[in-house]
């Protein structure tokens, strides 16, 4: 790279920097985190077998996707793959990800494994409810009803959840304005503005949650939503996404609903399926749950209108 450009090794240098800086900021601190475990894996593996691990050939990787077959599913296999290319571009190989004898290997684990992609369980709000009117009175409940509420209106992804600031919200007339910096789908951070309104029942308005987690936390700066310890003091850190998963879980199955299928997302997928139900249009869905691609919340109106108009309702059973 230092070849390319001729005049001043300082300035060079500085650009070069600069260039794998931006270069490194292109992933999400998760995404690569999660690349880098792989790539351990992988590299591992092959020094086990005497198999090259960088560069390597179709032959070593396709071995390797067999082994990974017998125990990972196929979106952890897609990610390996994923992983492997980035470090062989990264190093300036070719990456051999793209060989027809890696693709029809996939292609086989794939039909051998007859995946049926699950989605998440949504949570709606009658199970919402149930939730909220169970949670204590301390000051962990007063943050689960909130972080319940606003992922569920807001339709967040859970990492989006957890990196809000207090000075990303804004108090208006009919509700709260969430300045939303960053996301999975808006990677060069250029924003977006949530609205979420007051709810028709105080028991679950997301507003007035919202204002009664400031008000018993303090919070006047920083992070949203933060860690409570078994003595109900508060962390200066922010919450996990891996603690919004949790928190799901745990509150879901207290009020008797242990679904396997919950996480996170089960307040994102939750809005959107409700909301369908109740007779939302596609168009305001994606505004509210940021989709960029209508084959989702398409995904989420079928599944909402199974039982409703359905043929086997109407044959007299």
């Amino acid at each position: 790279m230092t070849g390319l450009i001729p005049g001043n090794d300082r300035v060079i240098s500085h650009t070069i920097d600069k260039a794998r800086e931006y270069i490194g900021n292109a992933k999400t601190k998760n995404t690569k985190r999660a690349y880098a475990a792989d790539l351990r894996h992988f590299r591992q593996w092959c020094q086990e077998n005497t198999l090259p691990d960088l560069p390597t050939n179709p032959e070593t990787l396709a071995l390797y996707l067999a082994f990974l077959a017998e125990t990972y599913c196929v979106s952890t296999i897609q990610r390996r793959l994923a992983a492997i290319s980035q470090a062989h571009q990264a190093a300036g190989h070719a990456s051999p990800t793209e060989n027809i004898l890696t693709k029809n290997v996939l292609a086989g684990i794939r039909r051998a494994k007859r995946i049926v992609q699950r989605g998440k369980a949504p949570l709606l709000t009658d199970d919402l409810r149930k939730i909220i009117l169970a949670l204590p009175a301390s000051i962990a409940g007063v943050r689960d009803k909130a972080l319940l509420l606003i992922g569920f209106a807001g339709a967040f992804r859970r990492s989006e959840l957890v990196s809000l600031d207090f000075e990303d919200v804004t108090i208006e007339k009919e509700g709260i304005v969430i300045n939303l910096k960053r996301s999975k789908t808006d990677q060069e951070g250029q924003g977006a503005k949530k609205a979420i309104p007051y709810g028709t029942n105080p028991l679950t308005c997301p507003v007035l949650a919202f204002r009664e987690w400031m008000t018993v936390a303090g919070i006047s700066e920083g992070a949203l939503f933060r860690g409570i310890d078994r003595h109900g003091k508060m962390a200066g850190k922010r919450l996990s996404g891996r603690a919004v998963a949790l928190i799901v879980k745990r509150t879901a199955k207290a009020v008797g609903i242990a679904n396997e299928r919950l996480s996170g997302h089960s307040l994102r997928a939750g809005l959107a399926t409700q909301a369908a139900i109740n007779g939302a249009s596609e168009s305001s869905i994606m505004n509210q749950t940021g989709h960029k691609s209508s084959a989702m919340v398409r995904r989420y109106i079928r599944d909402s209108n199974l039982f409703r108009d359905n043929a086997a309702g109407k044959a007299g059973l």
